[in-house]
């Protein structure tokens, strides 16, 4: 009987084994759905990189979670699916693993205090799932303990893999996972926490406790201010560059119409 770790198996190797068992998934008329990562950032949206900062806050997840960061990059999670409170996944390891993942329903009154201090400040249901609202509605809804993303203790994982520790690096890659699929279709979320997003907009006009009417670009959400509310760095793309105010531009028509008044005529030809 084997005791303790299996043998390393190398990436080629896992990669190979892994393209093999999602073709007999899909022969067998099941539908898989791989987590593909492009370059380092796992996630680049807000409701993606909100998911992956509520995970890294708790420091119940700190010693796991690095390995599970490598292995979504990797492209080890082949399958993940996003349901009502569950998510399952198959992990590429030694071998192939099950991953399940329970998520606790929102509370009802939780749900119901978010709604109502986000009243009227989210103007469509495009502009939720884009995650363009303004930095009071964010703040309130990645709120520790009573925002909209799980803790701890409303999660049960399991892995069929031989590790002990519940969060092994196979459920982390799945976590990860959610974050980067959250990218693709951020309404899974709200399913996955059984609540229906339109309730957040349903009470549009009603009352403004956090709405704060700016230009548009103010209601762009930027990933500094995600890094701010949960206290970590959150992974890039493609940085933004953007102007500052007090840059200013050379007054170069001003200096030309100068020129030209002081300019004395020249004199006649004798």
């Amino acid at each position: 009987m084997f005791y303790g770790w299996r043998p390393y198996v190398p990436m080629a190797a896992r990669r190979l084994q892994a393209a093999r068992a999602m073709e007999k998934l899909r022969k067998k008329g099941r539908p898989v759905s791989p987590v593909l990562i492009a370059g380092r950032a796992i996630a680049r949206t807000f409701w993606g990189q909100a998911w992956c900062g509520n995970l890294e806050r708790y420091s119940d997840y700190a010693n796991r979670l690095p390995r599970g960061r490598t292995c979504v990059r990797n492209g080890s999670v082949l399958d993940l699916q996003v349901g009502s409170g569950e998510v399952k996944a198959l992990v590429s390891g030694s071998q192939i693993y099950e991953v399940a993942v329970t998520v606790a329903p929102l509370p009802r009154a939780r749900w119901s205090s978010i709604c109502r201090d986000c009243a009227g400040a989210i103007d469509s249901l495009v502009e939720l799932l884009q995650g363009r609202f303004s930095k009071g509605v964010m703040e309130r809804i990645c709120r520790q303990t009573t925002g909209l993303f799980p803790a701890p203790h409303e999660i049960k994982l399991a892995c069929s893999c031989p590790d002990w520790a519940s969060m092994c690096k196979h459920v982390a890659a799945a976590l990860y996972g959610i974050g980067a699929r959250l990218d693709e279709r951020p309404e899974l979320l709200f399913k996955l926490r059984e609540v229906d997003e339109k309730e957040l907009i349903a009470r549009a006009g009603q009352g403004l406790p956090l709405t704060r009417k700016g230009p548009a670009a103010d209601k762009v959400l930027d990933s500094a201010d995600l890094s701010g509310i949960f206290g970590l760095e959150m992974a890039r793309g493609a940085e933004t560059e953007t102007r500052t105010a007090g840059t200013k531009a050379k007054p170069r028509r001003a200096k030309a119409l100068a020129g030209k008044k002081g300019k004395t005529p020249r004199a006649a030809k004798r």
